[in-house]
């Protein structure tokens, strides 16, 4: 089973992410997911949210450095490129390339993604993009 979840974490960003296939959501993802990255949970809020997504970062790109799979849990550590085009929480577009990491544990239920929680360093990716300094 570890290999059949891991499996479809990479089709969810090679395919859904990195193509833009947001079709695949709905092979992919349980209806009622509990997604604890989101404002809400359900199949059709990770929907809403990933066109948002796409309006800020709409050449987003995930490269997988890590896949580690035990019992109905995957957890990838991720690598994001993107050109933040649009205002991200109150920054206005910086016009910028950035590349910044993120790790995601998915929780599996009956094949499909049940559970997600997600970490992005969004300091870091402020910080490059030069709409903060920690200095």
């Amino acid at each position: 089973m570890s290999e059949q979840n891991k499996a479809a974490i990479r089709r969810f960003y090679e395919e859904l992410v990195n193509e833009r296939k947001i079709e695949l959501a709905d092979e992919l993802i349980l209806d009622d997911v509990d997604d604890h990255a989101a404002r809400g949970s359900g199949l059709e809020n990770f929907k809403k949210l990933y066109s948002v997504m796409l309006r800020i970062f709409p050449d987003i790109q995930a490269r997988i450095e890590d896949l580690i799979a035990e019992d109905d849990k995957v957890v990838a550590r991720v690598e994001f490129t993107a050109t933040q085009a649009g205002s991200f929480r109150g920054f206005e577009p910086a016009n910028r390339c950035v590349t910044f990491s993120g790790v995601d544990i998915f929780r599996f239920q009956d094949g499909k993604i049940a559970e997600r929680w997600a970490q992005r360093d969004f300091l870091g990716m402020l910080e490059k993009l030069g709409h903060i300094s920690r200095h």
